[in-house]
């Protein structure tokens, strides 16, 4: 079982910067995917930004050039640096890690959420 906790939420102005921590502990398998995804009031979850061990990343056109996903695989922790930031980008943000196992089913892990408002 992997525990995932985010940090880092909070309330921010248009245009300003926020970042999201994340920390994995329990039976981590490598390598594995961690990701951020987000979940607006009446709006389905969506990716926001994925990274891959080896520091492979993937990011959702809406975030391009503004948020910045980054590992430290020694402290099993994620990140997500965002700038620019904009009103649609309020939502509970919440984080993701993906991992075969072996010979077992593949592990697919959430956190608890945390929530980022943007003001006008």
């Amino acid at each position: 079982q992997v525990q995932l906790v985010e940090s880092g939420g909070g309330l921010v102005q248009a245009g300003g910067s926020l970042t999201l921590s994340c920390a994995a502990s329990g039976s981590i398998f490598s390598p594995n995917i961690m990701g951020w995804y987000r979940q607006a009031p009446g709006k389905q979850r969506d990716l926001v930004a994925t990274i891959t061990s080896g520091g492979v990343t993937n990011y959702a056109d809406s975030v391009k050039g503004r948020f910045t996903i980054s590992r430290d695989n020694a402290k099993n922790t994620v990140y997500l640096q965002m700038n620019s930031l904009k009103p649609e980008d309020t939502a509970v943000y919440y984080c993701n890690q993906k991992a075969s196992r072996g010979p077992y089913l593949p592990y697919d892990y959430w956190g608890q959420g945390t929530q980022v408002t943007v003001s006008l």
